[in-house]
């Protein structure tokens, strides 16, 4: 009988059992990796949620405690939990072996997961939102060079348009700001026209004040632009909150309006390459609240492309709508060493409170522990889908 008011014995107690504990897990881990030969055999995916409810409800059940439920519960959940992730390294390590006798040369990983090199298109026709002098554009002609064929379209669903009629190869288009965050409506048109990520580029911007030639800064009276350039301004127009601030489809489109118009009352945000274009004076520069004001654009294309030069994956999920389900698919990250760059959430239409998930992470999908990773993270999800692989800018 142990004694309660001894605390050593108790613990010796607890040694006992943890030791027994250790014990068992060791033989259900052996157990687990029986199950892992059999999956690979069989290709059969290493989460079945119907199994797992059964071990958990028959544990429960086992419960003589019932006020322990709760614990056990848990328990058995993250039990549960250890011997997917250690089925997916058995698996992992196991397929690696087999990869590696076999001196697989195909263009597919073990996985099935197609290695699209990317595509050497001659001349591609890219397209942007706005016109020229545009940030998009000039993202464009940084990431693709001088002599790219380009395209302009007035909205950023003219450029999904355009990728998904073959009018143009790709498309760049802005998809996070450093100041202001994600442009959620790209995310949504990337989800719409079922595109594909195949690279990005950062851009430093800086928005600025255009007027026409001779205008000063007490003759403003409205102002057009971007709503992320009056975002990214937000501080310096509280100290004009007499200025009609006129949003427009793009910064550029407005320093074009502003230079058409030759209203000395009228201005417009953009950069410092839209007021050389349109003949516009700059009255004030750096408008931006944040110095480090950086706008991350993505190229978009029709088919998923990859090399050996890929390190960042981008994916699109959804989770059911109950507790732990995104926590599952995160701890994946952790647990596997995968590095989590961003994470974002879009409603869901018609089903009110519930999100599509867009991670980043860094990865590439050649590689096999990798692609498993996906096939884990694919297991836990209600819908998921790879946007992209590729080159991280750096």
């Amino acid at each position: 009988m142990i004694k309660t008011n001894d605390l050593s014995e108790i613990r010796e107690s607890i040694n006992e059992v943890d030791q027994s504990l250790a014990q068992l897990f060791e033989k259900r881990m052996e157990l687990v990796a029986l199950v892992a030969e059999y999956k690979i055999e069989n290709d059969i995916p290493i989460l079945n949620s119907e199994r797992e409810k059964q071990v958990i409800d028959r544990a429960l059940e086992s419960l003589r405690d019932k006020s322990l439920s709760r614990e056990m519960e848990i328990f058995f959940n993250e039990l549960m939990a250890i011997s997917r992730e250690y089925q997916s390294r058995y698996i992992d390590e196991k397929l690696v072996s087999q990869t590696r006798r076999c001196g697989e040369a195909s263009g597919s990983n073990v996985w099935g997961i197609n290695a699209l090199a990317s595509r050497e298109t001659k001349n591609p026709k890219i397209g942007f939102q706005g016109v020229e002098g545009s940030f998009s554009e000039e993202a464009l002609l940084n990431y693709f060079g001088k002599e790219a064929v380009t395209s302009s379209f007035r909205l950023f669903e003219d450029v999904f348009k355009a990728i998904d009629a073959g009018d143009i190869d790709y498309g760049i288009l802005p998809i996070e700001n450093s100041s202001t965050g994600s442009v959620n409506e790209v995310y949504d048109l990337l989800r719409k026209y079922g595109c594909h990520i195949n690279g990005e580029i950062v851009l430093k911007v800086k928005q600025n004040l255009l007027g026409v030639k001779g205008a000063r800064m007490e003759d403003i009276k409205e102002v057009y632009s971007h709503s992320q350039g009056f975002q990214q301004s937000a501080e310096f127009f509280k100290e004009h909150p007499s200025w009609k601030l006129i949003p427009y489809h793009n910064t550029a489109l407005g320093a074009k309006l502003v230079s058409e118009a030759g209203d000395i009352s009228r201005a417009a945000v953009a950069s410092e390459r839209a007021a050389a274009i349109y003949g516009l004076d700059i009255l004030k520069e750096n408008l931006n609240f944040n110095s480090k004001n950086y706008t991350r654009f993505v190229i978009v294309g029709k088919d998923l492309e990859l090399d050996e030069s890929s390190d960042k994956i981008s994916v699109v999920l959804t989770v059911r709508h109950k507790a732990g389900s995104l926590c599952d698919v995160l701890r994946l990250f952790s647990q596997e060493g995968l590095n989590l760059l961003k994470i974002e959430s879009r409603p869901i239409m018609d089903k009110s409170w519930e999100y599509f998930f867009h991670l980043d992470f860094e990865g590439n999908l050649q590689d096999p522990h990798v692609s498993r990773i996906m096939d884990q993270i694919r297991s836990r999800t209600t819908y998921f889908k790879i946007l992209g692989n590729y080159r991280r800018h750096r």
